[in-house]
């Protein structure tokens, strides 16, 4: 039995009861045509938003509820708990922490109540052919023109990529120094913008109804307040302080994938039937799920902390990375046992196991994959 943690309050607990039943309602009985069609619908990021829940941790002036982020991971659980990972909510919240945190006030006023309220759709534009988690090897770039940036480049692997109609895009502002510097971010508004298109939406192992795309820009033309920020050239410093908060939501919807996996092989198990007893009595079963639980309890006690310290301001990009390896890594483990105390009938699309096992994949790969995470951790040891 599992237990609430110390910051949950009973406003925590009143929140996860109505996303848990929005969910219910508008996410669970759409995922099998979601999945068909490779995109979720529209509809469901405006009915989120009217429900508060893309605007959880947005300040009440700029048209959100002003909660702390541990609002917003309780939500990234629950959906994590109906066993989907297609739907790119998340994604939001972490556009919508680059923008509270660096933007303009100017700029505030104009993004952050349209994320609230559904009425964009986030992205985030890092990632080139060639270069994956390499943003020293950058070659997009933003060319100042009087009042404008030319943006020249493309994108892939851009989670809400077909859908997303404001995009967060990492350019290079300053070719003339190396590495990271000279880099900036970009909240490109993709309507009607001329020399911006969407290559094809990626087909992938898992998450099928998630849109992943590519991006090309070619001489896009910006106004210069797109630049996120007072100025030019601060795109790497917003990355390492927003970066943390995305790989702690990566984790905790790792947890909640877990959680579904769990209850689904439970379920399973009770009802399935071999030599006359339930799957469920055999000793093997019994101790495998015995140590699925254990696993994911000690997860769940580890992000708990993690989300505790990013309310308080205090989670490192050390500690965060541990949360992305560890839930993504348990995750991976956890979907293993489970698909194979379904037998052969984990293997078939018909059972949430078999795509709950598609779906933890990249949890390894994206927001930087394990093993740039487990570099990371390991210079926070040589400090």
């Amino acid at each position: 039995m599992s237990h609430d943690p110390a910051w949950m309050t009973d406003e925590h607990r009143a929140w996860r009861d109505a996303v848990r039943a929005f969910f219910a309602a508008e996410l669970v009985p759409h995922q099998e045509r979601w999945r068909a069609h490779g995109v979720v619908d529209r509809e469901l990021w405006a009915k989120a938003g009217e429900l508060g829940i893309l605007g959880a941790t947005i300040p009440e002036e700029y048209g959100g509820a002003g909660l702390p982020k541990s609002f917003d991971a309780v939500s990234i659980q629950e959906q994590g708990r109906t066993g989907d990972s297609g739907w790119g909510m998340p994604l939001q919240s972490i556009v919508s922490h680059y923008i509270q945190g660096h933007a303009t006030e100017a700029q505030k006023q104009r993004w952050l109540p349209l994320l609230a309220s559904g009425e964009r759709i986030a992205a985030i534009a890092m990632t080139e052919p060639g270069t994956g988690s390499d943003l020293q090897a950058l070659a997009t770039t933003a060319v100042r023109d009087g009042d404008h940036y030319v943006i020249n480049g493309s994108k892939t692997f851009i989670s809400n990529g077909q859908t997303a109609d404001l995009v967060v895009v990492a350019a290079k502002t300053d070719t003339t120094v190396p590495g990271y510097q000279g880099m900036s971010l970009f909240v490109v508004e993709t309507d009607g913008l001329d020399g911006f298109s969407r290559g094809r939406n990626l087909p992938k192992l898992g998450q099928k109804s998630a849109d992943t795309s590519e991006l090309f820009f070619t001489d896009v033309r910006v106004p210069a307040d797109a630049v996120l920020g007072e100025a030019e050239g601060m795109g790497f410093l917003q990355l390492m302080v927003e970066l943390p908060w995305e790989r702690l939501a990566i984790g905790v919807a790792c947890l909640g994938a877990a959680e579904c996996a769990l209850d689904e092989t439970l379920r399973y198990t009770k009802e399935r039937r071999a030599f006359k007893r339930r799957v469920f009595d055999f000793q093997n079963t019994r101790f495998k799920l015995a140590d699925v639980k254990t696993k994911i309890e000690v997860t769940r006690s580890f992000l708990h902390d993690c989300i505790a310290r990013a309310d308080a301001g205090t989670l490192d990009a050390a500690t965060a990375s541990m949360a992305k390896v560890w839930g993504s890594e348990v995750l991976g483990e956890v979907v293993d046992e489970c698909l194979q105390l379904h037998g052969g009938y984990g293997y078939m699309l018909e059972y949430p196991i078999a795509h709950l096992y598609a779906d933890a994949r990249v949890h390894r790969i994206y927001g930087g994959a394990n093993e740039i995470m487990r570099e990371l951790i390991a210079r926070s040891l040589d400090q």
